[in-house]
């Protein structure tokens, strides 16, 4: 599924604060031979929305977003910020320019948090890089966005290991918070975190995109979550997007066949209900990312594939207002 020569999905949208073109990230894993992680990923993220990112482990979603924050470089194509390019390949200039503008919310809460920094140089120490606050008033200022993340400004003093799952990722947000950036890539922020405390985190990034008016991207596996959070959804598959529209009408009316398979996958929450539902197993293996031949990359799995599958890109196109889908089936 090649988006190379596609429409840009959800086209009837206006251009967004974040412009993803044609996005590819390769990486090489031997002479002549290619990973294609994210390949032709073209998806606008408008100013004060959130788009819900999801896909099977390995599709490419938590490389697109490190990409995105200049953490990989681009292989091709381009991000559009607010109208700027931001650079292929960043150099240190560049990340310190555009760590204000973006920022990212890391998957495990644990290890992106440094175990021999307290708190109070955690959170702080983006603003002293910046130089946005005086000495004088770091622990003012650590103190509140503790507290606007739920915690207490008593726990500044500590290390990241004295925390609960919970608690680091809040400490994270807050980091990510403190330079109050315009757009946050959160990075599966609560798959490591126990259903309960979920809900926490979610409702908390809700309230401060409501509050701060920031624009998220949210990447995660659970898309009842994701529904639930998100304006609008995007579905990967190994590399590149199968589908992109409105959350709920992506989740309740699915077009591309990967998709209504993600959404069946989902378990019924009344036990008798989740009993008696038929369950369709997906057959095929999945191809490899390395090299990748032309025609659809779900056609192996795909109970509704056609003969075209096998052999043509799929061309991305709209099918409803502002929902488009990479699918024959829809030609």
């Amino acid at each position: 599924m090649n988006n190379q020569n596609s429409s840009t999905p959800g086209s009837t949208l206006p251009k967004g604060i974040l412009e993803i073109r044609n996005l590819k990230k390769h990486f090489e894993v031997s002479k002549g031979s290619f990973l294609h992680a994210v390949d032709g990923i073209t998806l606008s993220i408008g100013k004060n929305e959130v788009v819900g990112l999801v896909g099977e482990s390995g599709c490419g979603k938590s490389t697109l977003g490190r990409t995105l924050v200049g953490l990989y470089d681009k292989s091709s194509g381009e991000v559009v910020y607010q109208g700027e390019k931001l650079p292929s390949r960043y150099a240190s200039s560049d990340f310190k320019k555009y760590s204000r503008e973006i920022q990212m919310i890391f998957q495990d809460p644990y290890s992106s948090l440094n175990p021999r920094m307290t708190v109070r140089e955690i959170i702080a120490e983006g603003p002293m890089i910046h130089k946005l606050w005086k000495s004088d008033e770091v622990n003012e200022k650590v103190g509140f966005w503790l507290k606007r993340v739920g915690l207490s400004a008593d726990h500044m003093s500590r290390y990241a290991h004295e925390f609960s799952g919970g608690q680091r990722q809040r400490i994270g947000i807050a980091r990510a918070l403190a330079l109050e950036p315009k757009v946050i890539i959160c990075d599966e922020p609560i798959s490591a975190l126990d259903v309960s405390v979920q809900a926490q985190v979610v409702n908390l990034l809700g309230e401060l995109k409501r509050t701060m008016g920031l624009t998220l991207l949210f990447i995660a596996h659970d898309l009842s979550m994701v529904r639930y959070v998100s304006d609008r959804m995007a579905v990967m598959y190994l590399g590149s997007m199968v589908e992109v529209g409105p959350a709920n009408e992506v989740y309740f009316r699915p077009l591309h066949p990967y998709t209504q398979s993600l959404i069946a996958s989902n378990p019924e929450p009344d036990p008798e209900k989740e009993r008696s539902r038929t369950h369709t197993v997906l057959k095929g293996e999945i191809p490899s990312p390395i090299n990748l031949k032309p025609g659809c990359r779900f056609a192996g799995r795909c109970p509704k594939a056609m003969t075209v599958c096998q052999s043509v890109d799929p061309v991305f196109r709209e099918v409803k207002p502002g929902h488009s889908t990479a699918c024959h089936l829809y030609a």
